[in-house]
């Protein structure tokens, strides 16, 4: 079971507002099984429905998780119109197969936020906990 730090969620779903029609990404930052922190990222894609993190935040990210002790688990991503489940897009591109996959998405009835690992021929939702 992985867990997830509440704040990290927030911040989230924080950045999904603040980018959205946009969909908005970063970094996830932890252990094997926690996940501690999120490091905004900014998105070079200029549309609406795709994201591209940015290779310098990306970089930046890992040498601080380094810095930490830590690691960069996954990345995040949102989904501003549709629910928290991998585009055919997301499966597409994901170049990481062992990361995390935490996308944050508008559901039937509120907000959706769930976590994958995403390869090219499979798609895993994972159970997650809320510290």
């Amino acid at each position: 079971m992985i867990t997830i730090v509440q704040r990290v969620l927030d911040d989230v779903w924080a950045h999904a507002r603040a980018e959205a029609p946009r969909e908005c990404c970063g970094m996830l930052v932890g252990t094997g099984d926690h996940i501690l922190e999120s490091v905004r990222a900014t998105n070079l894609e200029s549309g609406t429905t795709r994201f591209q993190i940015d290779p310098g935040d990306h970089m930046r990210a890992l040498r601080e998780a380094r810095a930490k002790r830590l690691d960069v688990v996954g990345f995040y991503h949102s989904h501003p119109r549709s629910r928290a489940y991998p585009s055919e897009t997301d499966i597409a591109e994901s170049g990481y197969a062992d990361a995390f996959h935490l996308i944050a998405g508008v559901a039937e009835h509120g907000n959706d936020t769930r976590l994958f690992r995403i390869g090219r021929d499979s798609v895993i939702e994972i159970a997650y906990v809320v510290n």
